[in-house]
This record gives structure tokens, C-alpha cells and sequence, in this order.
């Protein structure tokens, strides 16, 4: 049995399918370093190791947007991308997790 189709991804420049690619790695190297889900120092040190080059790249991404006269951001569009690459989960891992205590 297959597993279900995907939605397909939006139409998008080649400027924000970098833009996406580039934010979704920031932020899975975030999600690793979240001191609340992190089980070693180890992988969060080379996690933020390697947050500094991934910024860049997503800087990078952003000013090539601006010069290329890709003024504003279509966020609805750029969010049913990030849908459809599985960003709401990643994202999550960002955030703090649900208190045990309760």
C-alpha cells in the first residue's frame, strides 16, 4: 500500500523555493537546539555550529529576492509550501513542548 500523494507544492519563483528551503533548514538546526527537547549538548553544539552558515544562506536567499524586484512576500502562498513540506511539524519542534506536569 503506498503511502498518500502529497498536495502539490504552489507555484513559486525560484527566489522563494530558495527562501523556503533555506528557512526550513534554520529552523530544523533551531529545533535541535532547543535546550527544552535536547537530550545531548553535543548535537545542539554542531546544530548551532552550523546555524551560522544556514543563516547566511537564508540571508542570502532574502537579498537575492529583494534585487530580483521580489518586493513583498506572499505569505498565503509561501504557507501552503511550508505545509506541504511537512513545516508546521518542524516548526513545533521550536517551540516548548507540553508540560509534563499537567
Amino acid at each position: 500500500m503506498l503511502p498518500p500523494e502529497l498536495p502539490p507544492l504552489p507555484a513559486l519563483t525560484r527566489a522563494e523555493a530558495e527562501l523556503i528551503d533555506r528557512y526550513l533548514e534554520v529552523v530544523d538546526l533551531l529545533g535541535r537546539i532547543n535546550p527544552a527537547r535536547a537530550h545531548h549538548t553535543y548535537s545542539g553544539l554542531r546544530a548551532a555550529q552550523a546555524l551560522v552558515d544556514k543563516a547566511g544562506a537564508l540571508r542570502d536567499a532574502l537579498t537575492l529576492m529583494h534585487q530580483r524586484g521580489e518586493h513583498e512576500v506572499h505569505a498565503p502562498t509561501l504557507a501552503r509550501a511550508l505545509r506541504v513540506l511537512d513545516g508546521e511539524r518542524r516548526a513545533g519542534r521550536v517551540a516548548l513542548p507540553p508540560d509534563s506536569d499537567t
